[in-house]
């Protein structure tokens, strides 16, 4: 029977296994999918399974830089107890050195990491460690130079936030610390023009019902509804920020004065916009030691 790649893609689903092992369990069995899962199972190859169905909203994000390029890759495990492992780390900081060779997450996942996908390596490691883990998120910006900062570090590179400042001119002290603030206050674009429409009518919107509420006249309505705008801008923009190494100066004034100009940020932080079960701090060491 011929073996399709939808017939991997589906075993690999279920089991959890590497590509490779999802083929060859697939070969030895005839295509017949149940055997394929026993197939793998009696290899001792679909272990990772087990993990799968759980959240994975711990973990990293490490951070690599070369040259004008930088990446950003978050890894997510279960437990804050494997992202304090040394063998978890080290996989890692390999994935974050090899996502300076790709575009986007799914290229990461990929792309070769000593002979294997990323991917099946996440999974030899699932089975390994006995939590389920996942490349989630990878970003990556260029410019003429990229500073990095990692908050809460765990290893080097490495740790609970990571950002990356694309930078035109300037010095690696100010690049640091335009990544201090970034990781600090959480921007949520560059400019006013970066900002998603959907985001700007909505805040336009709820703060025009606030104002209507007052009872004011209409063109009074209309001048509350640029000025409150604008200081929306400046709360949620990088540029218009006041700069928390010194508050009487914007973002932009701040690279200014030091010779610089922001061509973009990435920040990461480990498990944002993941649903978290909560879990009592007991239950977790017992679920841990379990395996």
């Amino acid at each position: 029977m011929a073996i399709t790649a939808a017939m991997v893609k589906e075993l690999r689903d279920t089991t959890g296994a590497g590509m490779m092992d999802a083929k060859k369990a697939l070969t030895e069995t005839d295509g017949d999918m149940e055997a394929a899962v026993d197939w793998l199972r009696t290899k001792g190859l679909a272990k990772a399974a087990k993990k799968s169905g759980r959240t994975a909203a711990e973990g990293l994000v490490a951070v690599r830089v070369e040259g004008g390029v930088g990446v950003a890759v978050e890894v997510n495990s279960e437990t804050d107890f494997v992202a304090k492992n040394a063998d978890f780390q080290k996989m890692v900081a390999g994935i974050a050195g090899v996502a300076l060779g790709v575009s986007d997450v799914e290229a990461l996942k990929a792309a070769d990491m000593g002979g294997k996908p990323v991917a099946d390596v996440v999974t030899d490691k699932v089975a390994t460690i006995g939590e389920n883990m996942s490349v989630r998120r990878m970003a990556r910006i260029e410019g003429d130079s990229v500073a990095a900062y990692i908050h809460n570090a765990a290893a080097d590179g490495m740790g609970k936030i990571g950002v990356l400042v694309a930078l035109k001119g300037g010095d690696e002290a100010i690049g640091k610390q335009i990544a201090m603030h970034v990781a600090a206050t959480n921007p949520a674009s560059l400019s006013e023009k970066d900002l998603d429409p959907a985001l700007i009518e909505r805040e336009k919107q709820v703060l025009t019902d606030q104002a209507r509420e007052s009872g004011k006249p209409d063109a009074v309505i209309e001048k509350m509804i640029v000025g409150r705008m604008n200081k929306f801008f400046e709360e949620v923009t990088l540029l218009n920020q006041k700069f928390v190494m010194n508050p009487d100066v914007t973002v932009a004034q701040a690279a200014k004065d030091a010779g610089a100009e922001i061509l973009g940020f990435v920040r990461l932080a480990v498990g944002e916009g993941i649903e978290k079960e909560e879990e009592d701090f007991a239950a977790e060491v017992a679920k841990t030691m379990k395996g």
